[in-house]
């Protein structure tokens, strides 16, 4: 029989007996209940539309397999995945507890009852990367805890990742995954870094300052404001805004709250040593003492770096390039030479009157051309612009435009994705902008039909004149997206495949009278690049016409510069490290994808290997060299590059 609560919540559900709703979502309703066969307490999570699309389903029943398989001490347990009228649910255990976020509604911690939730969280984050699990969503809604029995679990495994490392997209805010408010710099697929387990520590950290100061370490209402903070801002310590919080414990926090993963910590036991030896002092001696970080926090895990190494002037070009297209004050770039000089540089990428920067960067393949342009994604967040990409294929060249459409497909799918409101200023922009000729681009970029509806037919012209007629219309249609306050950057990759029409298109961009705040940035192979190449001859056009094209090319990454990146990777000094880097430069050429193939295949043939003994790595030069692998490592790449 249907209780109470049931009828007056709407919901039944056969073999359940439904006593309240705990939470409702965007996408699910939470109840809490008991299941009639053996008066179990359960948990029931329920899709909330009634006829969910198929990646909604795709991403519960993935919740269901990955918590399922989770046979651990601080994860719910997941009972069973049913089907529910049109839609799903997952039943889970209750362990009576609530979220942090309800308990901390009314609810102030002391410093000992953090300490000991803080070394919980600590520890169920440790049996999830044991089992290479990512939460991705680690916050104060996500954790539940039972004050009575003292029992804290991790919930929501939603968006979780099964993998040790994943690169994230530049994507619209509202397409990222994860809760904004504790979302890691990386996660936000603005840092040109790859996302791991630490991204859980960033989260954990604001799940702890939010713990202690009753508040999130930024505060805005502005989604892309609050993305930019987190890459940006400076947090304000803990003990600052609470001065009960001791120094030691605000550290701790800070250094989970780091911007670039390796400066935080590098395992979920060094940060449960650090606080484990705080509740120690605390219950010794009623406070906490300052000591070393970190003590313990020595990692097995091998992990290549990402930082950017030797590419200094080549950034400060880009993010010049980008200055002046988005209206800042920088006419001209301060660059720090390895001779320790300033060398002062104009910034001839500009055309100044049009104000629509070129950038071509050149190198060989692997050389970390789009992991340059990617080190502009920071000052882009600030001035929330968007930032579109696109790839010529070799054997599409007879496609016009490829790279172009492709990278405008990825913009309208984001624009897709925005309210009502948005959708409509969207369509009246471009619709004011394109007017009858629409059609024109719909021909080209068939997605934007999905966003301004059918158009008129448009007039059939011979060839050339509708190349130009596309061209004139296209101006107009960039133009929406390009404003002074919100540019656009738009990155084609592989110019050395790019068709004939889409080469032509760039020149009419660059030489456009339109005053538009556009940054194209080019980049292309120069080994399949000769004087005769369609590139550089429209290169060579501009060049004649007056207009001075910026190209950036990228040599192989000197000695120096390699045996910092080891020195990092392997954390240790680069005195310990210069002979191996001597090896390195030598099978390599000092190819970044090279290097990091290079290492990793050392790594997977134990020739590089974490000492427990020691706590440090270690090899050895004479076994590497006595090994095959280093007398054909370019080769192979090179085929792994092609393939």
């Amino acid at each position: 029989m249907r209780s109470g609560a049931a009828r007056l919540l709407m919901i039944e559900i056969a073999g359940y007996q439904i006593l309240t709703k705990l939470h409702e979502s965007t996408n699910s309703r939470v109840y809490r209940g008991v299941r009639e066969s053996d008066h179990l307490p359960i948990i029931i999570k329920v899709l909330k539309k009634d006829y969910p699309t198929v990646e909604e389903i795709t991403r519960y029943q993935f919740e269901y397999k990955i918590t399922k398989s989770l046979n651990l001490e601080g994860v719910v347990k997941a009972y069973s995945l049913e089907q529910y009228q049109n839609t799903l649910l997952i039943v889970f255990e209750d362990i009576g507890g609530e979220s942090l976020a309800k308990i901390l509604s009314s609810t102030h911690l002391s410093l000992e009852v953090f300490l000991k939730l803080a070394i919980k969280l600590t520890e169920a984050l440790s049996q999830l990367h044991n089992f290479n699990i990512i939460h991705k969503d680690i916050n104060l809604y996500n954790i539940i805890w039972n004050r009575k029995t003292d029992h804290v679990k991790l919930i929501d495994f939603g968006i979780c990742t099964e993998v040790s490392r994943e690169k994230p997209s530049f994507n619209s805010w509202n397409l990222l995954e994860g809760t904004l408010g504790y979302i890691s710099p990386e996660q936000t697929g603005r840092m040109n870094r790859s996302l791991d387990y630490r991204t859980d520590f960033y989260s954990l950290g604001a799940t702890f300052y939010q713990m202690l100061t009753n508040q999130l370490p930024f505060t805005t209402k502005d989604p892309l404001e609050l993305i930019h903070y987190h890459i940006a801002k400076e947090v304000v310590p803990p003990h600052l805004i609470n001065q009960e919080i001791p120094r030691i414990i605000s550290a701790i926090v800070m250094k989970l709250l780091a911007k670039n993963a390796e400066n935080r910590y590098q395992t979920a036991w060094g940060i449960h040593a650090d606080l484990e030896r705080c509740l120690v002092q605390l219950n010794s001696s009623n406070q906490i003492s300052y000591f070393p970080l970190g003590e313990h926090d020595i990692s097995e895990r091998f992990q290549i770096t990402e930082k950017i190494y030797g590419r200094q002037q080549e950034i400060e070009i880009l993010k010049t390039a980008f200055a002046k297209i988005a209206e800042f004050e920088a006419e001209q770039i301060i660059i720090k030479e390895n001779n320790n000089d300033l060398l002062s540089l104009s910034n001839p990428s500009i055309n100044t009157q049009t104000q629509i920067g070129f950038v071509l960067i050149s190198g060989y393949s692997g050389i970390g051309k789009s992991a340059l342009v990617q080190e502009i994604y920071k000052p882009l967040t600030q001035k929330q612009s968007y930032f579109i990409a696109g790839k010529f294929a070799q054997y599409q060249r007879d496609i016009p435009y490829f790279a172009i459409v492709q990278a405008f497909e990825e913009l309208i799918f984001q624009l897709l994705t925005e309210s009502e409101t948005k959708l409509q200023q969207w369509r009246t922009k471009i619709m004011a902008s394109l007017g009858s000729n629409a059609q024109v681009i719909i021909q080209v970029l068939p997605v934007l039909e999905h966003l301004i509806g059918n158009q008129p037919e448009i007039p059939a012209l011979p060839a050339i004149e509708a190349e130009n007629r596309f061209n004139l219309v296209f101006q107009k249609f960039i133009k929406v997206f390009n404003q002074p306050k919100h540019p656009l950057v738009m990155f084609l990759d592989d110019l050395q495949w790019a068709d004939a029409a889409s080469l032509k298109l760039i020149h009419s961009l660059i030489t456009t009278g339109e005053p538009q705040n556009l940054l194209l940035i080019g980049a292309y192979r120069d080994n399949e690049v000769n004087a005769t190449h369609p590139l550089r001859l429209m290169v060579n056009e501009l060049e004649n016409a007056g207009i001075a094209v910026n190209d950036v090319f990228l040599s192989p990454l000197r000695l120096p510069d390699i045996n910092q990146l080891l020195a990092d990777t392997l954390k240790c000094s680069p005195n310990v490290t210069q002979s191996l880097a001597d090896l390195v430069q030598l099978k390599t050429g000092g190819n970044p994808f090279f290097i990091n193939e290079f290492l990793n295949t050392l790594y997977s043939e134990n020739l590089v290997k974490f000492n427990f003994e020691v706590g440090s790595w270690q090899w050895s030069i004479e076994e590497i060299q006595s090994k095959e692998i280093t007398d054909n490592i370019v080769e192979l790449l090179v085929g792994k590059i092609k393939n």
